[in-house]
């Protein structure tokens, strides 16, 4: 299994690639910090490409219960303990 602090830096670079975010570098991005409105401003449009960056990446399924998908993409440490507790490895790269 994936160290948390590495799984949670996995996740900051997917966020960046996967939704381009030119002018933000992983590094940039706190852990704890809400990812949607006033952290990185992300919009519903951002959580559906990254719902599914993240499906495809660390083979995990999301709810289909908003409140608890709501939890799930409040930062990036709540991510990776939800890709953690789903037992989510990243997909061999192509």
């Amino acid at each position: 299994m994936t160290e948390p602090n590495a799984l949670e830096d996995e996740i900051k670079r997917l966020i960046v690639s996967s939704l381009r975010l030119e002018d933000i570098q992983p590094a940039d991005i706190q852990s704890e910090a809400p990812i949607f409105g006033a952290g990185l401003g992300l919009d519903s449009i951002d959580a559906l490409e990254l719902g599914v960056a993240l499906q495809k990446r660390f083979n995990v399924k999301l709810s289909q219960d908003p409140e608890e998908n709501r939890r799930c993409f409040a930062s990036v440490r709540a991510l990776a303990e939800f890709v953690a507790a789903q037992g989510g490895k990243a997909e061999e790269a192509r």
